[in-house]
C-alpha cells in the first residue's frame, strides 16, 4: 500500500487551502463540483479521511462515501433532468486515478449525448457555481 500524500489537491480542499464549489458535506464526506466537467453537473464525492484509494479505505469510509454518492446522484438526476447517471471510481495510475485521494465521479447523462472528452480545461467558475446551486437546491428538496 502506497503512502497517502497530504499535499494532494483534495486534501487541500478539505483543509480549506483551495477553493471548491461545495454541494454537500457531513461528518464523513464532502461533495463538490469537478472543475473539469465531462458533463453538466459533474460532481465528486470524497471521504474526509486521508484515504488514497478505495483499496485502502475502511468499510466505514466506503459506506459513507457511497451513501453520499447515492444522495448526490439522485439530486443530480433531478436537478439536470438527466436520463441516467454514470458513476466512476478509479484506483491507481493504471486504473485511471489522477488525484490520489479516493473519490467518486457523478456524471449526469442524457440519451444520445456523449461525455465530453477530458481535455484538462477548467470550466468557468460561474458555470460551476450555477451547477452547484442547482444541486444544492435538489438536495434540499429531497
Amino acid at each position: 500500500m502506497k503512502e497517502y500524500d497530504p499535499a494532494n489537491v483534495f486534501a487541500k480542499i478539505l483543509r480549506g487551502e483551495m477553493p471548491a464549489h461545495t454541494i454537500y458535506e457531513d461528518e464523513h464526506t464532502f461533495a463538490f463540483m469537478d472543475i473539469m466537467p465531462r458533463s453538466d453537473g459533474h460532481a465528486l464525492v470524497i471521504p474526509r479521511s486521508p484515504v488514497r484509494t478505495l483499496l485502502d479505505a475502511s468499510p466505514e469510509d466506503i459506506a459513507a462515501t457511497f451513501a453520499t454518492t447515492q444522495r448526490v446522484a439522485r439530486a443530480a438526476k433531478n436537478a439536470f433532468a438527466a436520463d441516467g447517471i454514470t458513476i466512476q471510481q478509479f484506483n491507481e495510475s493504471a486504473g485511471g486515478q489522477v488525484v490520489f485521494h479516493m473519490h467518486v465521479h457523478i456524471l449526469p447523462r442524457w440519451n444520445g449525448i456523449a461525455l465530453k472528452p477530458h481535455t484538462g480545461e477548467m470550466a468557468p467558475g460561474e458555470v460551476l457555481a450555477r451547477h452547484a446551486e442547482k444541486l444544492k437546491a435538489a438536495l434540499a428538496a429531497g
